[in-house]
């Protein structure tokens, strides 16, 4: 739904212009409040009152400079609950390792026979992209519409790999990919509106775990900057940056 509005704050302007269910699930939300995580998850499913179930979203603007190599973010963490969507899943592979990623359950396995399909009939029936080693030769060449995307697959993010079945298990078990964009800020996926509190604070904190290991070493100055959570078509609610470096603040 958002490719166009990729910045938060240009989704809260869309969103904005919608009208009165967005006006009055706004107002249970203090603009100056940074909550803690408990209270901001009870809050968007509050807030969250759409007639469909809303993607629950994590956006974390960090102090970071992507401009600078040793101060990018990206890799990949299994969200302990999943994200409630059902991923589909391409993978790059042949003999024996396409056989397998067809028994491991990919949605789509294939090799140099896909590049015309995506690069000439804009074919993008598939959320993640899966690659073995020897295939990435081949995949490079659609760094130019996969990138973009954030469809490429990366070494750092486990999806390219010789163990095409622990990859398609990991991601259909709840992996996702986190990684700065051109702000500096991270947008993640974190369950949906019907999961519990529990549930979306888990996954949350498993999210917030991982990236906090991912801090890179050169940043000077304070890591995460703001944190917000918000549901699709719901207010964002802010939470204590400060609180999510200490675990046991946290829960």
């Amino acid at each position: 739904m958002w490719e166009g509005y990729p910045d938060i704050t240009t989704r809260r302007l869309f969103i904005m212009k919608r009208g009165k269910k967005y006006v009055e699930a706004a107002k249970a939300i203090d603009r100056g409040t940074l909550y803690d995580v408990a209270d901001a998850v009870a809050l968007v499913k509050k807030t969250a009152v759409a007639k469909f179930d809303e993607t629950i979203e994590a956006h974390i603007r960090t102090g970071c400079d992507g401009r600078h190599a040793d101060q990018q973010i990206r890799g990949a963490v299994v969200l302990p609950h999943g994200t409630g969507k059902k991923v589909r899943i391409l993978v790059f592979a042949k003999d024996a390792k396409a056989e397998e990623a067809k028994a491991a359950g990919a949605d789509f396995v294939g090799g140099d026979e896909l590049i015309p399909k995506i690069q000439n009939e804009n074919w993008f029936e598939f959320d993640v992209v899966v690659a073995t080693p020897d295939m990435m030769g081949v995949v490079g060449r659609l760094g130019r519409v996969l990138g973009p995307k954030g469809l490429m697959p990366n070494p750092k993010a486990g999806t390219v790999t010789m163990d095409v079945t622990k990859a398609i298990q990991d991601i259909k078990a709840g992996k996702i990919e986190y990684r700065l964009d051109k702000t500096n800020i991270i947008h993640v996926p974190v369950g949906k509106a019907s999961f519990t509190e529990e549930q979306l604070a888990d996954n949350f904190q498993t999210l917030i775990d991982a990236i906090n290991k991912a801090k890179p070493a050169a940043l000077k100055g304070q890591y995460l900057k703001t944190v917000t959570l918000t549901s699709t078509m719901g207010p964002g609610v802010k939470i204590n940056p400060m609180k999510l470096a200490d675990r046991k603040s946290v829960v």
